[in-house]
């Protein structure tokens, strides 16, 4: 998952500050919201109607080559503390939307296994069937793999989940994450390892003690293939993807940090370095495992539905290793995740993000890895309230916010899905009021 900006906390801070001062000292203001016309009727949640639609159009078949359906349920924090509230719990409107959604015979939570060259790899589910998975919580750093965890997230959502997600962050020691591993299996869902080469949570540039290069000169080899040894004998099905959203600035092994589109400085002279370089960590990786004969791995390659830069070299299908080192391929499409980002419908963005996803491969099975939304994301409405507010009289005190056109009908300018944005009408017509 990608990082939040930097300053949301504070902003917020200073956002209740005001208008902690303002309701002591002025008149009681009243605002009245419209609600979304959801299908489901979930009130001014603006999260649950982009869950909503996103299950809906998932379990329609719109998108046939995806496969698995896993969402990112963690109330996350970026370097000033919280900053997005995934959790599908954020709100009851939020839960209704998620459990309602998933409460279809579409959503199989039994993994089938086929084995290949390389040994037992996940298939895909049967016809018309896709797999239902999460992160359940496992902490900031994503790693901290509880029994709990899976639990609470299973009750809260009414259904259990195929696989469990979590990082490996490699910190100062790359070693086999044996414990979550096992406390996952023991639980009976399948394990799924992010393999993020960091030292360091908060990057945004290069990592200070682990690069591209140096995987593929075999720098970490003695500690890799302990790794490997140690996960073949666990005798455990292991799913694992190398680089999680690799075309994403906000991590260390993307193309900008490691050569970007120069294509003097590494290997093909006619492709550019940054991709390439991870392209072939990738299939150093993929290949010291094989060259173990280890049986029990199915390899996930992660990308993002937006490429940051935005630059030509820095699209989806330059980092793919390539069909004989890959099982699935992956994506994440997320909501807003801060208040200054835009509600966009999931639709829309899987829309845009499901040919590129099918033209990197024309044979593999497709996953959505990651999804999810921030209860109070989006709030880039408040310069609109502020803007509304300022023309009206200054006799009135009731607040009916409504439909952006250009969003879409079904994305509505909603002031009381927030208390946020309402603090901020609050403010305006304390000031307009004095």
């Amino acid at each position: 998952m990608r990082h939040g900006s930097v300053g949301q906390t504070a902003k917020t801070a200073v956002m209740w500050s005001l208008v902690f001062l303002i309701v002591v000292s002025q008149t009681c203001v009243t605002c009245r919201t419209f609600p979304f016309h959801s299908a489901r009727g979930f009130g001014t949640s603006r999260k649950a109607e982009w869950i909503e639609n996103a299950l809906i159009v998932l379990r329609s078949g719109k998108y046939p080559r995806l496969k698995i359906v896993s969402y990112w349920h963690e109330n996350w924090e970026n370097k000033e503390g919280p900053s997005s509230l995934l959790r599908i719990d954020s709100s009851d409107d939020a839960l209704a939307a998620y459990r309602e959604g998933i409460d279809d015979p579409v959503f199989t939570t039994t993994p089938v296994w086929k084995q290949t060259d390389s040994g037992y790899v996940l298939d895909v589910p049967p016809d018309g069937e896709i797999y239902l998975a999460a992160f359940p919580d496992f902490g900031d750093t994503e790693d901290n793999v509880t029994t709990a965890a899976m639990q609470e997230f299973e009750t809260l959502s009414g259904r259990p989940i195929t696989y469990a997600y979590f990082s490996d962050n490699w910190r100062t020691n790359v070693s086999f994450p044996r414990d979550a591993v096992e406390t996952i299996a023991s639980y009976g869902r399948v394990p799924f390892i992010r393999m993020m080469p960091r030292s360091v949570f908060w990057e945004e540039g290069p990592d200070p003690l682990y690069s591209l290069q140096a995987i593929i000169d075999g720098e970490y080899d003695t500690n890799l293939t302990r790794w490997a040894i140690d996960a073949n004998n666990t005798g455990i099905p292991l799913i694992i993807e190398f680089g999680t959203e690799v075309n994403g600035e906000w991590f260390s092994w993307n193309g900008r940090w490691n050569g970007g589109g120069n294509t003097t400085e590494y290997g093909d002279p006619t492709y550019p370095d940054g991709p390439e370089r991870f392209r072939d960590a990738y299939r150093h990786i993929v290949d010291l495992f094989r060259d173990l004969n280890v049986q029990n791995i199915t390899w996930v390659f992660h990308v993002d539905d937006e490429s940051l830069p935005e630059e030509d070299w820095n699209s989806m299908a330059m980092y793919y290793p390539g069909d004989e080192y890959v099982d699935w391929i992956g994506i994440s499409v997320y909501g807003p995740l801060t208040w200054e980002d835009e509600w966009t419908p999931f639709e829309t963005l899987m829309d845009i993000a499901y040919p590129a996803l099918c033209n990197i491969s024309s044979s593999k099975p497709l996953a959505l890895l990651e999804f999810g939304a921030d209860e109070n994301g989006g709030l880039s409405n408040i310069t609109t309230v502020e803007s509304t507010t300022n023309t009206m009289p200054t006799t009135s005190t009731t607040v009916t916010a409504g439909v952006q056109p250009s969003l879409g009908t079904r994305t509505a300018l909603i002031v009381g899905s927030s208390l946020l944005a309402t603090a901020v009408v609050v403010v305006v017509f304390a000031r307009k009021r004095r």
